[in-house]
């Protein structure tokens, strides 16, 4: 019997050892991630609100820091939509130095709400990062 309760206590303060690493473990994933980090935007949608076909294009900037430790640079940008054409700085971002991602967006032929996404493509972390445009078309 004497044997029988020393397993047991023994189980038990392995089992409670056990839970106090598993709740440290999320702590420590989440400040490496953060440090991870490479760079932030200003924002990550901009609502256009209500635009006119016949105003034609419109455009917005985005702006980003780089906080990480090394240059950043985009290495492309994918729009989901051929009315939305990005630019955007083409020089690495030195760090604590910003840069931009200008949307242009055509209403030409088209009418109602529109949302569209860009896939932002970066030699950082994240490697990919999505921005949105959106607004109505009278």
């Amino acid at each position: 019997m004497k044997k029988f309760i020393y397993l047991f206590v023994a189980c038990a303060l392995f089992s409670i050892s056990n839970a106090q690493e598993n709740k440290s473990a999320p702590t420590s994933k989440r400040a490496s991630f953060e440090k991870e980090d490479t760079f932030i935007f200003n924002k990550t949608t901009h609502d256009f609100g209500t635009i006119s076909e016949s105003n034609g294009e419109v455009e917005c900037q985005f702006t980003f820091k780089n906080i990480g430790e090394v240059p950043l640079a985009i290495t492309n940008i994918t729009a989901s939509c051929g009315c939305t054409v990005p630019d955007w700085t083409k020089e690495p971002v030195a760090p604590g130095k910003e840069g931009f991602v200008k949307v242009k967006y055509s209403p030409k032929g088209r009418s109602g709400n529109f949302s569209n996404l860009l896939a932002v493509y970066t030699n950082g972390s994240p490697k990919r990062f999505s921005l949105k445009i959106k607004g109505k078309i009278e």
